[in-house]
């Protein structure tokens, strides 16, 4: 006899796909909660440039993994995994629906897509080396060994490439394979968000144009005399364009231009990632629980 398992929707897509929107109004339709599922809205004092939800658009449902650690904290994955799993099941014990919405693909990954974290100790010799070489270079580097891998990784988070080049080389296997997977214990319904690209750069850039019209360089500005040029904000879109307009090595509309561009690329990188899994069923909305 199978055992019926707990029901989970799992809401993904791009940036500026609406998937905030999309996940209060379904939440308010089913009566669920909502988990984050983006590396970015952990952070506390980075709100404009993540597109933090307010608290007006999160229309009185509750929200988990929002605002959990400072910007020094190096966040991982497995470390969400294990944190969102607790929210996940203490909303099912609530009797609500847990509705996990973002776009971090990696995050989806191991908490939903059930692919086990490798179990590699750390190799800190590698990691000294390999901290020597510029992004482009532990870029290609990655690209040599498991060039998959490049999709689960922005060019500019050098630790996470110096991670996985570790991982693909200590354990001799591409990543998907040195993840591994184990059996899902949720019943998931995969929704996803997207637009035509014309209609989703358009989104994009008013976004960023409303980012900066609401403080952005402000914001920057704080997080920079709070915490310093820690890599969690020099690396994080959004801030390091604006870092370069305020170092005076771009004007305010090359910088708007830049961030601009590099949101756009991530959305392409998140489309990528996300149209590998079959399960997703793309614009469509769930059917409302039948009382």
């Amino acid at each position: 006899m199978t055992l019926k398992k707990n029901k989970v929707i799992a809401v993904v897509g791009a940036t500026a796909s609406g998937k905030t929107a999309y996940a209060v109004e379904l939440a308010k339709n089913i009566g669920g909660e909502i988990i984050s599922a983006d590396s970015r809205l952990v952070y506390k004092g980075m709100d404009i440039g993540t597109a933090k939800p307010s608290v007006e658009e999160m229309g009185c449902i509750p929200h988990y993994m929002i605002d959990i650690v400072e910007p020094e904290v190096n966040y991982s994955a497995g470390l969400y995994a294990k944190q969102a799993k607790m929210h996940i099941n203490d909303v099912l014990s609530s009797g609500k629906i847990p509705i996990v919405a973002g776009g971090t693909g990696l995050y989806f990954r191991i908490l939903l897509e059930n692919y086990d974290l490798p179990d590699v100790e750390p190799d800190y010799a590698l990691r000294d080396e390999l901290s020597k070489l510029s992004n482009d270079e532990l870029f290609n580097i990655l690209y040599e060994l498991d060039k998959d891998a490049l999709s689960s990784v922005e060019r500019n988070d050098k630790k996470k490439l110096i991670r996985y080049i570790e991982i693909v080389k200590l354990t001799g296997l591409p990543l998907n394979q040195a993840r591994g997977k184990k059996d899902n214990e949720y019943d998931i319904e995969w929704i996803g968000l997207n637009f035509p690209r014309e209609e989703l750069y358009d989104r994009i850039n008013k976004r960023v144009d409303l980012m900066v019209e609401r403080g952005l360089i402000e914001e920057t500005e704080t997080l920079l005399a709070r915490h310093g040029r820690i890599p969690n904000i020099t690396d994080t879109i959004g801030y390091k364009e604006i870092i370069s307009y305020l170092d005076g090595e771009l004007t305010l509309e090359e910088a708007k231009d830049k961030l601009k561009q590099n949101t756009r690329n991530y959305a392409k990188r998140q489309l990528t990632w996300f149209r590998k899994n079959k399960n997703i069923k793309w614009n469509c909305y769930p059917e409302k629980k039948k009382k």
